[in-house]
């Protein structure tokens, strides 16, 4: 039985070697050169955080003044709905305000106007209440962080 390399001229096997050698050497080069430049990426880039401690600090105070609101245009739709269901309520979508009756309507439509003032006043435009309100559902450093400083704000003194 013959051998592969016998089949082939010297030549030949001569330049497919020289080939491989070529292309193996021009593969290692880039793989290397690639983990360099990556890691190099890596090291000189850092995110910004997506929100920073003053917008946690007015988000957090900004909830904790809207709350006792939210309770109470929560019970005072609740005696009007009775044992209902009551829907969830989403300040910036209409059609959540719009399935309720009419005097809960008029609740929830107050109910939002003053939660708008509460987050302007603490510093806050609404797009960035409701990113921060998004970027919660999906970050737990955040979460972690609203919650902390949510803890803090409950036991000073003069907290909202």
């Amino acid at each position: 039985m013959k051998k592969i390399s016998d089949l082939l001229p010297r030549t030949s096997r001569k330049r497919i070697l020289s080939q491989s050698l070529f292309f193996g050497a021009i593969a290692t080069v880039s793989v290397i050169s690639n983990a360099f430049s990556l890691s190099s990426k890596a090291y000189g880039q850092t995110l910004p955080p997506i929100v920073n401690n003053t917008e946690i600090n007015s988000y957090a105070q900004a909830v904790l003044a809207m709350e006792p609101a939210r309770q109470n245009a929560f019970e005072e739709i609740k005696k009007l709905i009775g044992n209902g269901e009551i829907p969830k309520i989403v300040c910036n979508d209409s059609n959540s305000i719009n399935g309720l009756p009419r005097k809960a309507q008029d609740i929830a439509v107050d109910y939002c106007s003053r939660s708008q003032k509460i987050v302007q006043d603490n510093g806050l435009s609404i797009a960035q209440f409701n990113k921060i309100t998004i970027e919660l559902q999906n970050n737990d450093i955040l979460k972690q962080q609203v919650y902390n400083t949510l803890l803090r704000l409950q036991k000073s003194p003069d907290s909202p």
